[in-house]
């Protein structure tokens, strides 16, 4: 056995940030586009869009330009707020899951919970 957890961010209530939706954002910055992202991802583009505008929202900003399809093809570029989203995010949960690890070990110290019986 080993602990898992989830982290997001809320506003007002409702998820602003999460770590699935800043692997969103990173998709997109490596991909260039949010439907490739999406692929990437294995979400359909609908959803992967639906968070984006909703981060964008409750942010009260932009997180992508966005490039209209054509002869070169479309794109997503995120934007400077975006990747200071993604550096923050990744600031403030680095090193939560080993805490998470050392905490798990210490409450359940003297269970044989790894054991293959």
């Amino acid at each position: 056995m080993k602990p898992k957890y989830n982290l997001w961010i809320e506003k007002d209530e409702k998820v602003v940030l999460s770590t699935w939706r800043v692997n969103l954002l990173r998709a997109i910055d490596s991909t260039g586009s949010i439907s490739a992202a999406s692929e990437k991802m294995q979400v359909p583009y609908r959803r992967a869009w639906e968070r984006i505008h909703e981060m964008e929202q409750r942010l009260g900003a932009s997180l992508l330009t966005t490039e209209v399809g054509g002869a070169q093809g479309g794109g997503a570029h995120l934007t400077s707020l975006a990747k200071d989203v993604i550096q923050r995010f990744q600031s403030f949960s680095l090193g939560l899951e080993q805490e998470v690890t050392d905490r798990f070990a210490e409450a359940f110290a003297e269970f044989d919970l790894i054991s293959d019986k």
